[in-house]
């Protein structure tokens, strides 16, 4: 997979390399920008494309999701693929990609990726953990309160031509309890919006936080079902949160209560969820996700929820509003560019972090190496052995499981010296894949 990086001719300038007054940064290129391909799927955010293309690169872009057989001849010849959360990147998928540098979600969740084969392979993934945080927020609150006065159910009778004017188990929402489930960027926003409206707040979480406003911490989960009345999930797909609100954990629930799932579909057991509405046990439900959701909008969505009293169903659209989808395509694709160009792994979700400072506009006979290798003692001696020779301006190196990430600037005196490095580097059995950038 390395051959593609060889280098073929760098002009190289030692002319004012030592200019300190000069504060300007080079902008490195992973050689000809031009040849860099990037597929985007699933109708990723415009701003994105442009971004993507002002780099020099060539954008494929796709509204929907590729199909497997489609997608596994797309990625064969791609530096880099974009997705949301319908793109299944399975290490089937990922072994035919020859190529792949790096792959984008354009959303919080990272499980539609095997993450572990892809960092074996070299294919640093990144994510957007923040842009959409105020858009899921601000949907759960509008929940709280269409399930509070019953407003779902209502509506769906108007349309029917029942007139059903009730005030019976319909409530305000100020002075209720709202207890979140999972108190990072989402929660802690949905926690100070409720706040605003009146509402207490309790969380939990297996992290510690710093309260915001007056909330409060639960000692247990178990504490929060009993207390609250309102109940949100804002947690990851984990083995740990698979089915963490069950039968049991319903039946803690406060009789009357609301559940509220806007995290991922595998964190709610559905049928017992289904029950517990059923029975009158909980008042209502609002549900944004689902264990399997289909792969594309139309008929066809079946689920145990459907026609329970009091209950908004809505196709995993959290975070989809046109804020947030420009907000996500800023951050992703300019993480992309940054790693491709620069070799930059900040926020990544496989790999260490690792970045260096820029290489000063005037320094024209630096070079940037970056290398993947496998995490086993002695390979560090070996790169630094190969730049032994060289004067190294600054370095970096950091591993995340059984995968390492260095970085190094070197000073090279002509285009051979790169290649002499380039195929010594590459040479170690341990190499993943190495670039250089300049």
């Amino acid at each position: 997979m390395s051959d593609q990086f060889k280098i073929e001719s760098v002009p190289i300038s030692r002319r004012d390399s030592f200019n300190t007054r000069d504060t300007r940064t080079r902008n490195l290129k992973p050689f000809n920008s031009g040849d860099i391909k990037i597929l985007l799927l699933e109708n990723v955010s415009a701003k994105a494309i442009d971004i993507l293309k002002k780099a020099g690169y060539q954008v494929e872009f796709h509204t929907k999701a590729l199909d497997k057989e489609t997608l596994i001849e797309k990625i064969k010849d791609v530096h880099a693929v974009g997705i949301r959360s319908k793109t299944k990147l399975t290490e089937e998928v990922l072994s035919h990609a020859n190529k792949l540098l790096t792959i984008g979600c354009f959303c919080i969740g990272t499980n539609q990726v095997d993450l572990s084969y892809a960092a074996s392979r070299g294919i640093c993934v990144f994510n957007s953990p923040f842009s959409n945080s105020r858009s899921v927020a601000e949907l759960v609150i509008a929940e709280i309160i269409l399930l509070s006065r019953q407003l779902g159910d209502r509506s769906r009778e108007m349309h029917e031509g029942v007139w059903n004017k009730v005030s019976k188990a319909c409530y305000e929402i100020r002075g209720k309890t709202l207890g979140i489930i999972g108190y990072g960027h989402i929660g802690t926003q949905l926690g100070v919006l409720a706040e605003s409206l009146g509402m207490n707040v309790v969380w939990y979480d297996i992290l510690p936080a710093m309260p915001i406003g007056m909330s409060r911490t639960a000692e247990t989960l178990d504490e929060l079902l009993a207390e609250a009345d309102f109940v949100s999930l804002h947690v990851p797909e984990t083995p740990e949160t698979t089915e963490m609100i069950g039968e049991r954990e319903l039946a803690l629930m406060k009789k009357g209560s609301y559940l509220i799932n806007a995290s991922r579909g595998t964190v709610v057991d559905i049928d017992a969820l289904a029950a517990a509405l059923k029975s009158g046990h909980l008042a209502g439900s609002a549900v944004d996700v689902y264990p399997s959701e289909p792969l594309a909008n139309g008929p066809g969505f079946e689920s145990p929820l459907r026609n329970c009293p009091n209950t908004l169903l809505t196709p995993h659209i959290g975070g989809s509003t046109e804020e947030a989808q420009r907000m996500i395509g800023i951050e992703v694709a300019q993480a992309i560019v940054k790693y491709v160009n620069s070799g930059a792994s900040i926020n990544a979700v496989n790999f260490a972090e690792c970045d260096l400072r820029a290489i000063p506009s005037t320094d024209l006979a630096t070079v940037r190496i970056v290398n993947v290798h496998q995490n086993v003692p002695g390979v560090l001696r070996q790169i630094n052995n190969i730049l032994a020779d060289y004067n190294v301006n600054k370095q970096i190196s950091d591993s995340k499981g059984d995968v390492a990430y260095f970085m190094a600037d070197v000073t090279v005196n002509n285009p051979n010296e790169i290649n002499t490095i380039y195929e010594h580097i590459t040479g170690i059995t341990e190499n993943i894949i190495t670039r250089v950038l300049f």
